[in-house]
């Protein structure tokens, strides 16, 4: 087993112990070494100071044939490094580096006709210029190993935030079908409420029939009784006290008559139950024809959750950096993208008096706050320090105009045209006309912490009949 170095070193001179002497206390140093420090008078050992001896020490033989072996293997690693430093065809100095072979050369080399023709560097030069390549490579690996450390734990905030996410988005559809169970189960109920009632009047008219009826029969067997009393009476007496008696078929008929309609009536209560309850229940949930998109919103926008309106707050929410999210201003885009088509939207901005509102490219940067013009991809009406303007290039101001309450915003996509509106009086603001060649989000800006909120409209059914 070879030793550490360091254990092949004389303490005095910290070199490879040279014809090393052991003393009595076991520590052993260059015999040169003892005698330099034993020629000073103090003859003891410089290491625990006890006294030596008065005679010249011993060899210490087997730490000699050691420390001379290690001697050895240095010399023979040292020529073979020179021997590595030479040319293995001419036996010279690699002196030259070719940079068409990207290989060392000496100058017999260079010479010669493999590189006769070559642009060379003096051996160096080249070192210099290869230190300062690894310096750069090393200098990207680094700020790779720091970029993908930064990846790492954002992809490790993500994981976090989805499965936020995913409780957050149970729950808020739990709460919109625990409405909607609400909305069925008090439309069930009236349902019923309405069969139960109109069954309660069903037997009560029920009851008033018979009643009708037993007074019937109890007159009609007192007509019967009388007749038969008149027949058991003298010829004479009968045909002096005859009165032509009522038969009874007369108010028979309208007894039957009055039968009608005494049933439940079950068609009213089931005829198309389910479409019936559905159109109800339309009436009273909103349908919004654009919704937000929160992946995309920045951090200090705070969406509703039915997300359909929007605000601005001076704390940034906890959300990871994803590519699709505006990570320099307060903007955020529509769930859908639009590429053909007509569509519009209506957005309440109230009191909010910073806004951008209209239409973004799919391609607008998200990581670099760009002014929001048609030549970056932006087609928007803005309010900001009391201006009301067009964000064309430059800006248009809209003069004359009251401050919209709402903004009524209309994309024809086919035709190229964004146009926006008062859907007070549909007066036009400004129309932009384009020819689009990517697909459109509706866009949002805001700064204030008043809300914008996109206007639910009414669904319209339509059916459509077809003829056998």
């Amino acid at each position: 087993m070879s030793l550490p170095e360091e254990d092949l070193t004389c303490p005095v001179c910290c070199d490879i112990f040279k014809d090393p002497v052991l003393l009595s206390c076991s520590h052993s140093f260059c015999r040169n070494c003892m005698k330099s420090c034993w020629d000073t008078g103090m003859r003891e050992c410089p290491i625990c100071r006890k006294k030596g001896p008065k005679s010249n020490p011993p060899s210490n033989l087997a730490l000699k044939n050691v420390c001379e072996a290690l001697q050895e293997v240095r010399r023979m690693s040292s020529d073979q490094v020179e021997e590595k430093m030479n040319c293995n065809l001419h036996g010279e100095k690699l002196k030259l580096f070719c940079l068409v072979d990207r290989q060392p050369i000496c100058v017999v080399c260079q010479t010669s006709k493999v590189h006769m023709k070559h642009n060379c560097l003096p051996i160096e030069e080249a070192l210099l210029d290869c230190k300062d390549q690894l310096v750069s490579s090393l200098k990207s690996l680094q700020d790779k190993v720091e970029s993908l450390k930064s990846i790492h734990g954002n992809t490790a905030e993500m994981l976090k935030y989805i499965k936020t996410q995913t409780l957050e988005t149970q729950n808020k559809i739990k709460s919109q079908f625990e409405q909607l169970h609400q909305l069925l189960y008090e439309e069930e109920s009236a349902r019923l409420a309405a069969v139960k009632k109109e069954e309660e009047e069903k037997i009560e008219a029920m009851k008033d029939k018979i009643k009708e009826l037993s007074a019937e029969v109890l007159s009609v067997m007192e007509n019967i009784s009388a007749i038969r009393q008149q027949m058991k009476e003298n010829d004479l007496i009968l045909l002096k006290n005859f009165k032509t008696p009522q038969n009874g078929s007369e108010g028979m008929l309208l007894g039957l008559d009055n039968m009608s309609g005494l049933l439940i009536d079950v068609t009213k209560h089931l005829s198309n139950l389910k479409y019936r309850v559905w159109e109800k229940i339309l009436d009273q949930i909103d349908y919004t024809p654009v919704t937000l998109d929160p992946n995309t919103a920045h951090p200090c926008l705070i969406l509703s959750d039915d997300l359909a309106s929007l605000k601005y707050s001076q704390e940034p929410s906890r959300c990871p950096d994803n590519p699709e999210r505006f990570h320099m201003s307060a903007e955020v885009v529509g769930m859908t993208a639009l590429g053909s088509g007509s569509h519009h939207w209506i957005v309440e901005t109230g009191s909010n008096q910073d806004w951008l509102l209209g239409v973004a490219s799919l391609s607008v940067p998200r990581d670099a706050e760009i002014s929001a013009r048609p030549e970056n991809g932006f087609w928007t009406l803005c309010i900001r320090d009391g201006e009301f303007r067009a964000m064309t290039s430059p800006p248009t101001p809209l003069t004359g105009l009251k401050m919209p309450n709402q903004v009524k915003v209309q994309l024809d996509y086919n035709k190229g045209n964004v146009s926006f509106y008062d859907p007070a009086d549909n007066t036009l603001f400004y129309a932009f006309k384009e020819t689009f060649t990517e697909l459109l989000y509706p866009y949002f800006y805001t700064q204030s912490c008043h809300p914008l909120k996109i206007m639910p409209e009414k669904v319209l059914v339509t059916m459509l009949r077809q003829n056998v």
